[in-house]
């Protein structure tokens, strides 16, 4: 098994060792996913798709859904899914992350299922699951607000009883698919808690704006409610107590993808520095980019083992998850923006340029640094959660 693919972290419990390395299952797991992203997200298409409104290509979307089943693979049995762990969800996101793919997949596996799934609310588990699982439903969870809060603090939008329904007022920013989501779902604050809410994309009263960000791989949207009526998911109340265990998990998830993007740019860094020749060698005998590729390589390592062992806690859901990602998603936000800013670096003029592929990764790294928190705000809820 190659260092490029194998995961090769071991950890001692007590007097165990116990080794962590994905399976054939896994590994077949993954060809399957990286041969489809090669022939469906090559970097033309990534470049097409980016410059779209939407956003991604509805064809592929239903393909993921419908043949490869991978909107549903978190997602149990039960409501239509394949009843898989996050392992194989980070091994999905990796391969996803190296190819910059462009769909709504993150905010509606990711977010949107997985909130449903900790909601406790079986009854919109039934309702809602299954159309996502089997890729009919585009879903997303807006939570941040204009003042660019991440945490319960930040979430002013109120929720007041209508009759027998709810009704929504204020504003949500940052919303990963937010203007092309059929099902959306609203953090709100009933009284001094929080509460979740399942609105419709359509729904009276909601204004959708598309956000003009950069990293357009990844589409964002201003969400205006002015009663809009909404529906209750869960129990009233405990919105943050669902959100915050799905914040830790798309932290995972986002790690898992870093790590997939930042290990696509060591490999186009290790092959330009082979390629290309100055004063009658490669640059890459030159010992300032042999150092350059040897760091990237050693981070790039680091994120895995730190993304891997943050995809087995999420997937035992242990008391170790709320701890171990915010460290990975500190390590990896730092390590994929220094290794696609290397990759820049080592390509020279033209790593500069519009054409070349090294910028889409450089924003992407970005934007990923600082969604769902930067790693300053992770360092410290890491120091919070371990009692420093």
């Amino acid at each position: 098994m190659d260092w490029q693919d194998a995961l090769t972290a071991s950890i001692t419990q007590g007097d165990c060792i116990v080794n962590f390395a994905f399976s054939e299952e896994q590994e077949e797991l993954r060809k399957v996913v990286k041969d489809f992203l090669n022939n469906k997200s090559s970097e033309a298409t990534v470049r097409e798709l980016m410059d779209t409104e939407s956003g991604y290509d509805p064809a592929v979307w239903s393909q993921m859904g419908e043949q490869l089943g991978l909107q549903g693979l978190i997602i149990p049995e039960e409501f239509g899914g394949s009843g898989y762990s996050y392992v194989e969800l980070i091994v999905v996101l990796e391969e996803m992350g190296r190819r910059l793919l462009c769909a709504p997949y993150f905010s509606t596996v990711v977010l949107a299922a997985n909130t449903l799934l900790h909601s406790g609310d079986d009854a919109a588990k039934a309702e809602l699951l299954p159309a996502i699982a089997s890729g009919e439903t585009i879903a997303t969870l807006a939570f941040t607000e204009p003042n660019g809060k991440w945490d319960a603090s930040g979430i002013e939008a109120q929720a007041t009883k209508s009759g027998d329904g709810w009704v929504i007022n204020g504003t949500k920013s940052f919303v990963l698919d937010g203007h092309t989501a059929s099902l959306i779902l609203v953090a709100a604050r009933t009284g001094d808690a929080v509460s979740l809410f399942a609105v419709d994309g359509d729904a009276s009263g909601l204004t959708r704006t598309a956000l003009s960000t950069m990293d357009q791989t990844r589409k964002q949207a201003k969400l205006e409610f002015a009663d809009v009526p909404a529906r209750l998911i869960g129990t009233e109340g405990e919105g943050w107590t669902v959100l915050e265990r799905v914040l830790d998990l798309a932290a995972v998830a986002l790690a898992a993808e870093q790590v997939g993007g930042a290990q696509e740019c060591l490999e186009m860094a290790v092959q330009y520095a082979k390629d290309r020749v100055q004063f009658g060698r490669p640059i890459g005998s030159f010992q300032a980019i042999k150092h350059k590729c040897a760091d990237m390589l050693l981070e790039v390592e680091s994120a895995k083992s730190a993304a891997y062992y943050a995809g087995w806690c999420a997937s035992e859901l242990n008391d170790e998850l709320p701890s171990v990602a915010s460290l990975a998603k500190s390590y990896c936000s730092e390590a994929y923006f220094h290794t696609t800013a290397e990759n820049i670096q080592i390509h020279g003029g033209i790593g500069f340029t519009w054409e070349h592929p090294a910028h889409l990764y450089f924003k992407r790294a970005k934007s990923s640094e600082l969604l769902f928190g930067d790693p300053t705000y992770h360092r410290e809820l890491l120091a919070q959660r371990i009692g420093i």
